[in-house]
């Protein structure tokens, strides 16, 4: 029992309660969003990934870490099985609003996604904590790169932008922090370039276009353009203390698209008001210190490139979220981290932050 008590106590409790304070904000808003639509299964079984997400974290934070660390087998085995996951997508899971997303497992679904982007974090943890020295090859920057750009890959042609991009964005992310020539980067930045361009003309879906000149020519209200002038307006009328957990009238009355998944952001801010956003944006710049902290204090490569890792996937799809939400962004279908309804990502997500309580609560050896 002193053993227990001694593990809880190592817990980054400050790390524990910005996350939770973060998802509490996403259930007040799935509950107004039930309550619009007098259907509360959204919101139990939120609670109920939040709580499962809340038990896998304290429990994976009793596992040394430093089994992923060791065995690249496994790691292997873990990320080939993501990949048949993806590859299944296309073949198994039903259509969902045009899209191959999730399997269907009874009332649940379950996105692969989420897992990949955990599993690609460990992959790539792992792959340059040990090549660190040799980053100036540009061997390691491809090998990475078919490791990232594979699962971005089945993801596009789901299809899904969004997530395709938060892949390329961690493998970028990491690849700066690991240490790349500018040659190589400037390389990198044009291929994308070249590769934006052709996907453009040959590979996006008219509707993927659709919401690009959206954004860039919002004059269609009531059609393409819609989505931005409702956030618009329901983030506007939040002013300084916000409507309430009730008052809320863009979702009680069903004007803003999709208010429980990429657009919950503009049902807190009606909410909650100007006040309630500094709030929620200082959760989240807790929250990613915390995991910074946590991995920079860390005496090996392999958990600070993770946590590393995994701070950047948060600040990737929270910038691109609130972008979208503010129509600074188009709207590309990416999530907000600890907040949308979904328990693929609050799970996967509460499963890293257990890992990172593992980092922190093992000393840490050279590596």
């Amino acid at each position: 029992m002193s053993i227990l008590l001694q593990q809880v106590k190592k817990l980054d409790w400050v790390l524990i309660g910005s996350a939770v304070l973060i998802t509490l904000f996403g259930l007040a808003a799935i509950w107004s969003t039930s309550l619009a639509k007098s259907d509360f299964s959204n919101f139990y079984k939120q609670l109920i990934f939040f709580a499962v997400g809340l038990c896998l974290m304290f429990a994976i934070s009793f596992f040394d870490y430093r089994i992923l660390r060791n065995n690249s087998y496994l790691i292997l085995v873990l990320y080939f099985i993501c990949l048949a996951l993806l590859a299944g997508l296309h073949f198994f899971a039903p259509v969902i609003r045009g899209t191959h997303g999730w399997y269907r497992l009874g009332f649940l679904t379950l996105d692969p996604i989420e897992t990949m982007k955990i599993v690609l974090i460990i992959l790539l943890a792992k792959y340059f904590s040990m090549r660190h020295v040799q980053m100036y090859k540009l061997q390691h920057i491809l090998i990475s790169g078919l490791y990232a750009l594979t699962p971005a890959a089945l993801v596009f042609i789901k299809p899904d932008l969004g997530g395709a991009a938060v892949f390329v964005a961690m493998w970028l992310g990491i690849l700066l922090v690991s240490g790349i020539k500018l040659k190589h980067f400037l390389i990198l930045g044009i291929c994308f370039l070249l590769v934006s361009g052709f996907s453009w003309q040959f590979l996006l879906k008219d509707y993927q276009k659709g919401r690009v000149t959206a954004f860039l020519f919002p004059t269609d209200v009531l059609g393409g353009s819609w989505s931005q002038a409702q956030t618009k307006i329901s983030i506007g009328s939040g002013r300084w203390f916000g409507q309430g957990v009730t008052g809320d009238s863009q979702v009680q009355y069903g004007f803003l698209p999709e208010p429980h998944t990429d657009f919950i952001f503009s049902v807190i801010a009606e909410e909650w008001g100007l006040i309630g956003m500094a709030v929620f944006f200082g959760a989240y710049l807790l929250l990613v210190w915390r995991i910074l902290k946590v991995s920079i204090e860390s005496s090996s490569n392999f958990p600070r490139l993770f946590g590393i890792g995994f701070a950047i996937m948060l600040i990737a799809q929270f910038t691109v979220n609130i972008g979208m939400n503010l129509s600074l962004l188009p709207v590309v279908g990416i999530y907000l981290p600890l907040v949308s309804y979904g328990g693929s990502g609050l799970i996967a997500n509460f499963v890293s932050l257990g890992v990172l309580q593992s980092i922190k609560t093992r000393t840490l050896t050279n590596y």
